[in-house]
């Protein structure tokens, strides 16, 4: 039988543009682009996943050592063998289209081994909201994160980066501002301080293309006695780049 072997491709040319391209990662949305684009990968439809619920519930219904039993987790497999394709597929598109259109990809920088870590705990020390973190950790897992970035870097070599993660979906990227509560909602920003409105993906996205990552330090001011204090983290603002020339302090 005769076997075939799969052919890797070769890295993307890099594009003859400078241009910048941030990309914020998420649950609803897998990834959003600072151009206003919004990229999903594909899951499994409504009916297939009835399916996966629906087959290993037959299967333990079956006689153990059954071939049901076997047929039905069979069909699971194949589901979920069906969802890995597509996001394999969605993952190899978009990491081509990224290497070919933009000179630079950042990336927001996220944990992913740590963000899906299992909330079971122990027997001593059992977790908390253990079912609502495995669907969580599944959801995550589903969008390709991590795939995404590593097959952009292969194609793109030395044109993609990492920004801090923290703070970028509460900073205004028209001003600088940081507010938790510029954060109206998941979709929704309205910046505390200017009054910019943007989706609140796009905004983080902007602010990954800007570079504008990481845990601002706190500023300090004088307070009763001449001693210093820490003024809150809640609202914080910082000078942008794109604003050379006017202070913001």
């Amino acid at each position: 039988m005769a076997r075939g072997f799969a052919v890797i491709p070769a890295p993307a040319e890099a594009p003859g543009t400078d241009e910048v391209i941030g990309i914020d990662r998420g649950v609803k949305i897998t990834a959003a682009l600072s151009d206003g684009r919004k990229l999903n990968c594909p899951q499994l439809t409504v009916k297939e996943r009835a399916q996966v619920r629906k087959h290993p519930r037959r299967a333990a219904r079956a006689p153990k050592g059954s071939e049901q039993k076997t047929a039905e987790y069979a069909k699971v497999a194949r589901l979920k063998a069906r969802e890995a394709g597509r996001r394999k597929d969605w993952c190899e598109k978009t990491s081509t289209m990224l290497a070919r259109t933009y000179g630079l990809v950042r990336f927001e920088k996220l944990n992913i081994k740590n963000m899906t870590r299992s909330a079971r705990g122990t027997a001593g020390q059992p977790g908390r909201q253990v079912k609502q973190k495995a669907g969580l950790n599944r959801a995550i897992l589903a969008q390709g994160w991590g795939l995404l970035r590593q097959r952009t870097e292969y194609k793109a070599p030395g044109r993609v980066e990492d920004v801090p993660a923290p703070y970028t979906s509460l900073r205004c990227s028209a001003c600088g501002w940081i507010d938790k509560n510029s954060r109206k909602s998941q979709a929704e920003f309205v910046c505390s301080f200017c009054g910019f409105t943007c989706n609140a993906d796009t905004n983080a996205a902007t602010n990954v293309a800007a570079g504008q990552g990481g845990i601002p330090r706190p500023r300090r001011s004088a307070g009763a006695g001449g001693m210093t204090t820490a003024t809150s983290r809640s609202s914080i603002r910082e000078p942008q780049p794109t604003r050379v020339g006017i202070p913001l302090f």
